[in-house]
C-alpha cells in the first residue's frame, strides 16, 4: 500500500465516522441542478509524506500526473490566471468570457515586490533564497491576498507554501484552507510533491518531507457513495517517479519532465459531480 493511499483511506474513514455535517447551514457551493452542496467535514488534518521513500500518488483511484503538473506549472511557472494558458478544463467553471479567473492563483505569484536584492515575484524570491539564503526561515509564498479577494473568481484553496532547508534536504509545508477529498486531495498532494522535487533539484538539494495541513477536509454529500466504494479497494504499491535530471532551471520544466514507472491504479467509472 502506498503512503498516499494509507493516509487518504484513513482520512476519509475519519471524516465519515467523526465528521460534522453542515446540512443545517446555508452554503455557497451548488450542484449543477442548483441544489445546495452540503458536506461532512473534519477540522485540522495534518499529513506527512517523505519523498525520499516514495512519490505520494493514489492507486485506489487513478491519478493523472501530467495534467496535475500542467496545472501546477500554469500557476507557478507561467503565473497565469487565464485558462487559455492551461491544457485541461479544470478551471472552466470559474473563468469569465475572456478566460480569466481574476486576481487569483498565478496572478498573485507573478506580482513583483521590492527587495534589497532587486524586484522579484514570489516564485523568484523562493528560488533566490534557496540558493543564496538556505538558512532563512522566511522562504514562503502566500496567495491569500485580502486586498484582491473581491477580484478573484475563487478564493485560493491551497494558499501557502513554506520551504525549509535542513542540511541538504528541502522540506515544505502546504497550507490549505479547504479540501474536497474526492476530487482534489490526490491531485494537490502529487502537485506539491512535484513542486518540492522541482525546487530541490534546481537548488542542488534533496527533496524531503511534504507536510500537508488541511483546515477543512470535507466530503460532499453526493460523493459519499463513491468514497465508500473507493476506500474498500485493495491499494497497489507506490510507483517510481522519474524527474528529468538534466533540468537545472525551474522555468525549463514541462509536464513531460515527469514519468511514472510501474503505476497501477483502480479506474473510477462515471463522471464525478463537481460543486461550484
Amino acid at each position: 500500500m502506498s503512503r498516499a493511499d494509507e493516509l487518504f483511506i484513513q482520512n476519509c474513514k475519519d471524516i465519515l465516522a467523526k465528521g460534522v455535517w453542515d446540512t443545517g447551514l446555508e452554503v455557497r457551493p451548488r450542484w449543477e441542478d442548483g441544489t445546495p452542496a452540503h458536506t461532512v467535514k473534519l477540522f485540522g488534518i495534518v499529513n506527512r509524506y517523505d519523498l525520499r521513500e516514495e512519490f505520494p500518488i493514489l492507486t485506489v483511484r487513478r491519478q493523472y500526473l501530467k495534467s496535475a503538473v500542467d496545472e501546477l506549472l500554469w500557476i507557478w511557472q507561467k503565473k497565469s490566471n487565464n485558462i487559455r494558458d492551461l491544457s485541461s478544463h479544470v478551471w472552466d467553471a470559474w473563468a469569465d468570457e475572456s478566460g480569466s479567473i481574476g486576481k487569483a492563483y498565478g496572478y498573485q505569484l507573478g506580482v513583483k515586490h521590492h527587495y534589497k536584492e532587486g524586484d522579484m515575484d514570489q516564485v523568484d524570491r523562493v528560488l533566490y533564497d534557496l540558493k543564496h539564503n538556505p538558512a532563512s526561515r522566511r522562504i514562503m509564498t502566500n496567495l491569500y491576498n485580502h486586498h484582491d479577494l473581491s477580484e478573484m473568481a475563487l478564493y485560493p484553496c491551497a494558499y501557502s507554501m513554506t520551504f525549509n532547508v535542513s542540511g541538504n534536504v528541502l522540506n515544505g509545508i502546504l497550507n490549505q484552507r479547504s479540501q474536497d477529498m474526492l476530487t482534489a486531495n490526490g491531485w494537490n498532494v502529487m502537485q506539491y510533491a512535484a513542486l518540492l522535487m522541482m525546487m530541490a533539484q534546481v537548488s542542488g538539494l534533496e527533496a524531503g518531507e511534504l507536510v500537508h495541513v488541511i483546515a477543512d477536509a470535507h466530503i460532499y454529500d453526493r460523493h459519499v457513495p463513491v468514497i465508500e466504494e473507493i476506500i474498500q479497494r485493495q491499494p497497489y504499491a507506490a510507483p517510481k517517479l522519474w524527474l528529468d535530471p538534466e533540468v537545472t532551471d525551474f522555468y525549463a520544466f514541462t509536464k513531460n519532465s515527469f514519468r511514472l514507472e510501474g503505476y497501477q491504479a483502480h479506474e473510477l467509472e462515471g463522471k464525478i459531480p463537481v460543486a461550484v
